[in-house]
């Protein structure tokens, strides 16, 4: 108790660093009623112990009690044949599943898909312990350079000893240890690519755009809703944001680095045009994509002024080229792809060549992390009429010099209270919407901070109690085989082999649960990455996973390390 409450102080300020939250008014906290429930939860575990261990122990005769130290636990599992016949069938479902959540991922886009794979593996788990307790001491004993050396007889046997109740704790253990690697590398790529792309993702203060050319009436393809507009909302469509902005009561004055641009869109030019030669693999992959979406494109020097603001790279085009912009992965791995095999566009009955065969990196809309599926750049000698104006995108910074004053700003695009401006939007409906830095900081540090801290909590909760089981259980094993390793010493063997012989033993405890995670791993942060490929890149993963080999080494470690040291005092 004492060392939890000292302990929480410095998670507490773990947690802090580790999400950049201001420490200034950090305090000492001592709970009561977080005292008084771990009290209740330890009383409640102790007595369900004893209440269980009395009903166990009222079953036996007092002789078999006095005996049951001397017998070896019955083994079921006596036919080798069988055994290798569920060992291949296990691994045959494991390669399965593991096929499942990498190759064919995008095949698990539902729950009632992902649960069924996740039951498989669990299932074969059980079955790789259950099949490898029962042949691999007849494997070992057909080595007889390895069976006979030392005590080697003795370890598997001891091994083998416990073999009904070792191989539901062990897929236990196996299990938990595979949800602390998977988790807590995870988690942590996840926080290191968001702090990163928190700042580069988030250049100026500001982001407003609005839809430009508004029809009458629009059916949403999706939905298949039909949504009315009013002459108010179409007239105001035809201006700029910054028009719209003036008119209706913003002080144009509250803003500065101001940069508006227009974005267009043709049906000449669609995203199944720009995907052409892959097409069909595409489909096949992502069925849901809207092919005959038509493609943003933003003439290169409009680009380049929003590019010059943001600190990105600036691009220059001849009269018959094009670039594509692109920085969400997955896209940018079929769009280039398809740059390969097809790099030239149609547009305007002229033809385009790509000038890179690959996607290049740039944006315009501010967010979290890297969303942009696609942008053309084309030249300036690319005549667009009004019509193919599809939004007015403007980028600016806050006319302030202090957090107070950019957050007073804010409140104006947001604050229906104090704000006439925003009165104004609202009451007559204006099509105009945009993103803040401020907002889009708050949003994901609030959500994705409370995500990735019960992440890393549970990791580590996973690892400590994975290894306290195993702690536990050669512990009370080796006070079980105390008489045991007392026949070793009367028939002379020596004390360092003795020793050798109870590391090895734990040893291979520890290590098989923990290399059968360690494949489930493998697979599992590949499956975890891709669904939080939006948020995450693999760039930070390789830190990560060094992260999580340094925790769960040292966790896991200083846990064989006692159970060694305790179980070697006990013998």
């Amino acid at each position: 108790m004492v060392v939890g409450v000292f302990g929480s102080q410095f998670m507490s300020i773990l947690v802090g660093k580790l999400f950049e939250a201001d420490m200034s008014k950090l305090t000492f906290v001592f709970s009561i009623d977080s005292c008084i429930k771990t009290c209740i939860y330890f009383a409640v575990m102790f007595i369900a112990v004893m209440i269980f261990n009395a009903f166990t122990i009222s079953k036996y005769k007092l002789i078999n009690l006095l005996t049951a130290n001397k017998k070896n636990e019955e083994v079921k599992i006596k036919n080798p044949v069988i055994c290798i016949i569920i060992f291949l069938i296990a691994i045959s479902i494991l390669g399965y599943c593991y096929y499942k959540v990498t190759i064919g991922v995008n095949e698990l886009v539902t729950a009632d898909k992902i649960i069924p794979i996740i039951i498989l593996g669990i299932i074969s788990t059980i079955l790789v312990f259950w099949s490898l307790s029962g042949f691999i001491l007849k494997v070992v004993q057909t080595r007889k350079k390895i069976y006979l050396k030392d005590v080697n007889m003795f370890i598997l046997r001891q091994l083998n000893n416990k073999i009904n109740t070792t191989v539901i704790s062990m897929s236990l253990i196996c299990l938990m240890l595979f949800m602390t690697i998977s988790i807590l590398s995870s988690s942590l790529s996840l926080n290191s690519t968001m702090r990163r792309d928190m700042q580069e993702m988030t250049p100026v203060d500001i982001n407003l755009y609005k839809t430009a050319n508004l029809p009458e009436s629009y059916q949403n393809p999706y939905t298949g809703v039909v949504e009315n507009y009013t002459k108010t909302q179409i007239e105001d469509s035809k201006k700029t944001v910054e028009e719209t902005l003036v008119e209706n009561g913003f002080d144009i004055n509250n803003l500065k680095d101001i940069v508006e641009i227009p974005v267009y869109a043709s049906n000449e030019l669609t995203m199944k045009d720009l995907l052409k030669g892959i097409e069909d693999m595409v489909k096949m992959q992502f069925p849901q994509l809207r092919y005959d979406t038509p493609e943003e494109i933003i003439k290169v020097s409009d680009y380049n002024k929003i590019a010059k603001l943001y600190g990105n790279e600036e691009y220059s085009l001849e009269n018959n080229q094009f670039i594509v912009l692109c920085d969400f992965e997955s896209m940018e791995n079929l769009r280039n792809q398809a740059l390969e095999k097809n790099n030239t566009i149609n547009l305007k009955g002229k033809e385009y060549k790509a000038k890179y065969n690959e996607c290049k990196d740039g944006f315009i809309d501010m967010s979290s992390s890297h969303i942009n599926t696609g942008i053309i750049l084309v030249p300036d000698s690319v005549e667009f009429t009004e019509a193919e104006k599809e939004r007015t995108f403007l980028a600016a910074n806050y006319n302030a010099n202090t957090e107070e004053e950019k957050e007073k700003i804010e409140e104006i695009f947001a604050d229906s209270e104090s704000s006439q401006f925003y009165k104004n939007i609202i009451e007559k409906g204006l099509e105009i919407d945009g993103m803040t830095k401020i907002s889009i900081i708050e949003s994901s540090v609030g959500v994705s901070t409370m995500v990735l801290f019960i992440a890393i909590y549970l990791g580590i909760i996973f690892l400590i109690a994975s290894s306290a089981i195993l702690a536990l259980k050669q512990l009370t094993e080796s006070s079980d085989n105390k008489e045991r390793y007392m026949i070793l010493r009367r028939i002379g063997v020596d004390e360092k082999i003795i020793n050798r012989a109870l590391f090895r033993q734990i040893g291979l405890f520890f290590i098989f649960p923990l290399i059968l995670a360690i494949i489930h791993s493998i697979f599992g942060i590949q499956f975890v990455m891709t669904l939080m490929s939006v948020l995450a890149s693999g760039e930070e993963l390789l830190p990560s996973i060094i992260a999580t080999v340094v925790v769960m080494g040292g966790i896991y470690g200083l846990y064989f390390i006692a159970t060694y040291i305790g179980s070697k005092n006990i013998i």
